[in-house]
């Protein structure tokens, strides 16, 4: 629906028009936030405030259209994936699906050999023609044993040995992380499996696709509701005195509500360099990565092999990560994760305000998983309006 002002919304829902209080204001207009103000609207008939400090909706996974008419997603690639048929049930309300099955090159030593590593990563790196038991003894071989695996470097180390670690692993992540794989939790590079077949797809899952018609218009369709009243361009601190709601659904930094009382929480941010060139297709896949650490961007992406656009032209994105700037990845330290507990403790003691997200909870979550802790969330609400107070569990999946 089209987005309210910040008058209009103090005057209360916009379908009433009576200075009523909004049954639930929520804030972020991503996955988290916009699946969650869905259901409360359609599910429940709650009346809604959503806001973001944005011009848009659709978080991170905004895709828009450049000067030359290309599809584009504004910040970096985002391939939908997830082994829940509930997820994609839900999501199908709102979009039909383009079938895409993501494939990712590495340049290494000047070759472009699929990413993760799988027999012909191997083959063609080492000039080899091993089949997949001989793949197999050829990583055990190279494998340098981990007794105690606590780091990213143990996890790749521990299974292919120092030399790819090297070359496709400590270099990328690096740049990424700003910090040595040593120095970061195992589940970094635990996400990135090694195969010895040929199955050169990034991801497994049982559901990989993408919204026909991009992310945005699917959010579109979700947010359509009567109910839900839309802010945008609009911070949290400058509603959260003058607007009159009963309950709070906060789906941003979570350290940044208690105004950092504790100090901040470390992310991980990126910047995007966006170019348009005068050719049809630059690369054989949607995304190629870059290990070496004197390539200053970790990867660049062409989405017109994303949305399946015709075009004459393609358009590009170089990703720099950088310390500074929106918070994209929590970084995942011990030490992270213990002031992320100093918050959450303050945060299970403040009544009427719920934190959800990747950002509310200092979580990396995919975007079906997101999904699936807004719609746990909701079970829980319902099951508390509908006067049965039975447990349901805030997780994601």
């Amino acid at each position: 629906m089209p987005a309210i002002t910040l008058e209009e919304a103090i005057d209360g829902p916009s379908h009433l028009h009576d200075n009523q209080p909004y049954d639930y204001l929520i804030v972020g207009a991503g996955f988290a936030g916009s699946v969650i103000a869905e259901r409360l609207a359609a599910g429940l008939g709650q009346n809604v405030l959503l806001i973001d400090r944005r011009e848009h909706i659709a978080g991170n996974a905004y895709d828009c259209k450049d000067a030359a008419g290309i599809m584009i997603h504004r910040y970096g690639p985002h391939i939908f994936h997830t082994n829940a048929q509930r997820i994609v049930d839900y999501l199908s309300q709102f979009t039909e699906w383009r079938p895409y099955e993501h494939r990712v090159l590495a340049s290494v030593d000047e070759h472009l050999v699929p990413i993760p590593i799988n027999l012909t990563t191997l083959n063609e790196l080492f000039g080899l023609s091993m089949n997949e038991e001989q793949a197999q003894a050829f990583l055990a071989s190279r494998a340098e044993p981990v007794a105690n695996i606590r780091t990213s470097e143990d996890v790749v180390i521990n299974q292919i040995g120092r030399e790819l670690y090297e070359k496709f692993f400590r270099g990328y992540t690096r740049k990424q992380w700003g910090l040595d794989p040593s120095e970061l939790d195992r589940s970094v590079t635990s996400r990135v499996p090694t195969r010895t077949n040929t199955d050169d797809r990034y991801f497994t899952d049982t559901f990989q696709m993408m919204p026909a018609q991009g992310y945005t218009h699917m959010f579109e369709q979700m947010l359509d509701h009567s109910r839900i009243d839309l802010l945008l361009a609009t911070d949290f601190n400058v509603v959260r005195d003058r607007v009159q709601y009963k309950q709070l659904i906060y789906c941003g930094p979570i350290d940044e509500f208690f105004d950092h009382c504790f100090g901040k929480l470390p992310y991980r941010s990126l910047r995007f360099q966006h170019e348009t060139l005068p050719q049809t297709q630059l690369q054989d896949v949607a995304v190629v990565n870059f290990p070496d650490p004197a390539v200053p961007h970790t990867r660049i992406t062409e989405y017109k092999h994303l949305t399946g656009q015709i075009h004459a032209h393609t358009s590009i994105s170089y990703e720099f990560p950088c310390a500074e700037g929106e918070p994209y990845y929590p970084i995942p330290r011990p030490e992270n994760a213990e002031l992320y507990k100093r918050y959450n403790t303050l945060a299970d003691n403040t009544p009427g305000v719920t934190f959800l997200g990747r950002l509310g909870t200092y979580k990396y979550y995919n975007m079906d998983q997101v999904v699936g802790q807004a719609l746990a969330l909701y079970q829980r609400i319902e099951a508390e309006l509908q006067g049965n107070p039975r447990a349901v569990k805030l997780e994601a999946g």
